[in-house]
């Protein structure tokens, strides 16, 4: 019994420590970019061994609140869109959330968006999103396509005025651009149909905002992420899946395992 109970005291040291450093990250003691003490600084400072410390920093940086290079001191990476991307992707993932479930929040978080953008933006804010719509619209390669389109969608959760909001709306619409992307395999041509075919209702949307009705552009809004989930669906992609993975259960959760975690 005595060397069980060891390893659970040991855990509960490291435990207090991961909350300790956890709560001077979050509050900003620690800042982003800031170099952590030394192990033997830190094991000093809580009267612990170096391994306790070790497996404290292995918890924080798993949860992408420090970076550990080797040949250089750890450092705090306390980015709100990393710490958002992966929370959101483990949840996902966990419970085995489909392309629908995902990409319907997308619809409403929006919609709010738009809402709060009629409301609250300013002209020149305005003239932000009919820029970014017109360079949405124009041709290009499906990187530089997907690129524009995102900055829509970012700018419009932009000038929401809500920092929370603007967080969700922008890791989500990277997951939906990202997928379509990977659904059309890359090719330039069929991932361009998609953007190209919706991009008079992106200036609708930015016709209604500028005409401040807030009512009008959210159901601009909904029924622009139908149009586009049904496009996505419709992707060569997605119909060779449509047997095996019909609700992109598993493309979903690939494409996160694949470009979420710690490294952004």
């Amino acid at each position: 019994m005595t060397q069980p109970s060891a390893r659970l005291y040991r855990g509960r040291v490291a435990d207090q420590i991961v909350e300790d450093l956890r709560r001077q990250i979050l509050s900003g003691e620690l800042a982003d970019g800031a170099r952590l003490p030394s192990e033997r600084e830190l094991a000093a400072q809580y009267d612990v061994s170096a391994p306790t410390v070790r497996e404290a920093v292995r918890v924080l940086t798993a949860m992408g609140l420090l970076s550990t290079r080797n040949g250089s001191r750890t450092t705090v990476t306390a980015r709100s869109d990393t710490l958002l991307a992966m929370s959101i992707a483990s949840v996902v993932q966990f419970e085995k959330a489909t392309a629908g479930d995902v990409f319907g929040l997308l619809s409403v978080l929006f919609s709010h968006a738009a809402e709060l953008a009629a409301e609250r933006a300013s002209d020149e804010d305005v003239e932000r999103l009919r820029a970014a719509a017109q360079a949405a619209a124009e041709p290009g390669d499906a990187e530089t396509s997907a690129a524009a389109l995102l900055g829509y969608f970012a700018t419009l959760a932009e000038i929401s005025g809500n920092p929370l909001l603007f967080a969700l709306c922008r890791f989500i619409s990277q997951v939906q651009i990202g997928l379509a992307l990977e659904l059309s395999k890359s090719s330039d041509q069929e991932w361009g149909r998609v953007p190209r075919s919706l991009a008079k209702a992106r200036l609708e949307i930015v016709d209604a905002i500028a005409g401040r009705d807030a009512a009008t552009a959210a159901a601009l809004v909904r029924d622009y992420h139908r149009k586009a989930m049904k496009r996505i669906q419709s992707s060569p992609g997605a119909q060779q899946r449509r047997d095996s993975d019909p609700n992109l259960t598993t493309a979903l959760a690939a494409w996160l395992a694949g470009n979420v975690g710690v490294g952004g």
